[in-house]
């Protein structure tokens, strides 16, 4: 009996092990993109989240799981943030202008991983899709709420607002007089009802 008990509570503390690994290094994969391109080397990765390389290539055998490993865990992190900053948030409005500061550092990585996404590999190929499965509904959430609320104009589409943030960031990388995250922020401060 106390063999049984044994086997069994090791295993999900290793699957709940492997899970926290698992985040770290898709954090650490998704600075390094950000900062270094997505040839950076996995040793690098391996060396900012504090593991193996092994540790990288089971979780991720090829660079491309990697890639969309990172691409899922930060629209996973997106989508998640939604509904906690509508519950926690002072106003719906307030609500829906946090989600989009984390959509706008969140198209940061997206842009770093920009070219490898539009490659021809078909792991990238339902990214997009899975992107609007995951984010539209929660923009739809917050600005649904924002609306019912009186605060922002009802007239506006959750694909609408995301291309549009999505525009705005285009290029902010390459030009650093330019602040994409100041013109967003005008954006979410036009939607209110004055």
């Amino acid at each position: 009996m106390d063999t049984d008990g044994g086997s069994a509570s090791p295993a999900p503390r290793k699957r709940a092990d492997a899970r926290r690994n698992e985040k770290t290094l898709l954090d650490a994969a998704a600075t390094a993109f950000v900062t270094s391109g997505v040839d950076v080397p996995v040793r690098d990765i391996a060396a900012k989240a504090g593991v193996g390389i092994g540790t990288i290539y089971r979780h991720f055998p090829t660079r491309a799981d990697l890639i969309v490993g990172v691409y899922q865990h930060q629209v996973e992190a997106c989508a998640a943030a939604g509904p906690a900053l509508l519950a926690n948030s002072s106003t719906p409005h307030a609500a829906l202008a946090q989600w989009i500061d984390l959509f706008v550092d969140f198209l940061a990585t997206k842009h770093g991983l920009a070219e490898a996404l539009q490659s021809d590999d078909a792991a990238f190929k339902a990214l997009h899709a899975y992107f609007l499965d995951r984010l539209m509904p929660v923009c739809t959430q917050l600005l649904d709420a924002a609306a019912k609320a009186g605060e922002i104009r009802p007239d506006l589409g959750a694909y609408e607002l995301l291309r549009g943030v999505g525009n705005l960031c285009i290029g902010a990388d390459s030009d650093p007089g330019y602040d994409a995250r100041r013109m967003v922020e005008l954006v979410i401060a036009g939607l209110r009802i004055h």
